[in-house]
């Protein structure tokens, strides 16, 4: 058994495969695959995605640049940022991404779950001999018209079969089927989804079922949002070359990008106006080129006031000012911002020429610690704010 440990981008030279596993391997897209000098060996090389991915006899361990503990307060906070404030308690700096992420769930399940399983009302429908809830009068007609029984009803069940535990269950069983996971989490894993075996599984493919915050499922919303984060994963499952190809990733642009949108928009929430993220927008009059900045802030009249576009990357592409320049342009405003994962502690001031629009160039840095981390998004809210009323928006 090959096992390559790698860094995100990371590229290590003269590995041994068989041409079947370097080709599959390099058709999950989570890595190239590229031939060395000496038959047989072959260059690898990882690209934004952090995870693993394994073919028979052949495993890849993609690591993220920043400690695990970190990573899962990224992903747990974009997803619900007053559930997760802190980085994971108990994680080694050295740990595995997918063996961090299934101890902290089955952490975080077992506290939503030592109080017992919730349960709630659901709507059911079903024909039953009896009559219970209320009578469907017109499915009633339609499907037994002139029969007594049985009886289209509808009525409330009061039951543990709520979206919240089916999260939950889908989660623990997506986990079983990561590559590599030792057999103490795997047993803990198997011990949750075993309590919640009366619960339905959800559909593939469909929409994840909403779990509004209330009093009643407060103590579930640390594990719900890492269960959402987990479901939302990219998962691989190709056949090529006569191997099968599996694993689980997260594309470390999508996580820096959530976390920034989502860490600005709750910052400048007191400061007034509205955040959304993703909102298209037409760059040109005809209405056919269609542009998704990640983060638009609007005014109290509705119209858009500040762009900003996450990167997660250093340096200064050239292809980000164009971008960043094309919202500007689109959105009729004179100054935007770019928020990369590491660069200048001073804002690097771009002026376009011919046009009067500047390009402010921002860096968040993701080794300080989570809370200090959230404090420093907070004063690029601020600074974005200041810069807006500045130029009178």
């Amino acid at each position: 058994m090959t096992v390559l440990r790698l860094a995100e981008y990371e590229s290590r030279d003269g590995i041994s495969l068989t041409a079947a596993q370097a080709r599959t391997l390099g058709a999950t897209g989570a890595v190239t695959v590229t031939p060395s000098w000496q038959a047989g060996e072959w260059t690898v090389k990882a690209a934004q995605y952090v995870g693993i991915v394994a073919v028979d006899g052949a495993t890849v361990v993609i690591r993220p640049k920043v400690p695990v503990a970190r990573l899962i307060f990224l992903l747990g906070y974009a997803v619900d940022p007053r559930a997760w404030r802190e980085d994971p308690v108990g994680l080694a700096d050295d740990e595995e991404l997918w063996p961090a992420v299934v101890h902290v769930f089955a952490r975080q399940a077992d506290r939503a779950l030592e109080r017992g399983l919730l349960q709630g009302y659901r709507v059911e429908e079903a024909p039953l001999a009896v009559l219970r809830g209320r009578l469907r009068e017109a499915d009633q007609l339609r499907m037994h018209s002139g029969l007594p029984i049985p009886l289209e009803v509808r009525y409330d069940e009061y039951d543990i079969d709520i979206p919240e535990n089916q999260l939950l269950r889908a989660a623990g069983e997506r986990l079983l089927r990561v590559p590599q996971v030792p057999p103490p989490a795997i047993r803990r894993l198997r011990h949750l989804v075993g309590r919640l075996c009366e619960v339905r599984r959800l559909v593939p493919g469909q929409p994840l079922p909403a779990t509004p915050r209330s009093r009643l499922n407060d103590r579930y919303q640390p594990a719900l949002a890492l269960a959402r984060l987990i479901l939302r994963s990219r998962g691989i499952d190709v056949f090529d070359a006569g191997l099968r190809a599996t694993g689980f990733l997260f594309d470390m642009n999508k996580v820096f990008e959530d976390f920034i949108t989502v860490g600005l928009a709750e910052a400048l929430a007191p400061l007034g106006g509205r955040c959304a993220a993703q909102d298209p927008h037409w760059l040109d009059v005809a209405g056919r080129v269609v542009m998704r900045p990640d983060l638009v802030r609007y005014g109290p009249a509705g119209r858009p006031v500040t762009v900003v576009d996450a990167k997660y990357k250093t340096g200064l592409p050239e292809s980000d000012l164009y971008q960043i320049l094309a919202y500007c342009t689109g959105l009729g405003l004179v100054r935007g911002h770019l928020v990369y994962a590491k660069g200048n502690d001073v804002p690097r001031r771009h002026v376009v020429r011919n046009a009067g629009i500047e390009i402010v160039q921002h860096a968040v840095d993701l080794d300080l610690a989570s809370t200090t981390l959230l404090a420093q998004v907070a004063s690029l809210a601020t600074a974005i704010h200041e810069d807006a009323v500045a130029v009178g928006a």
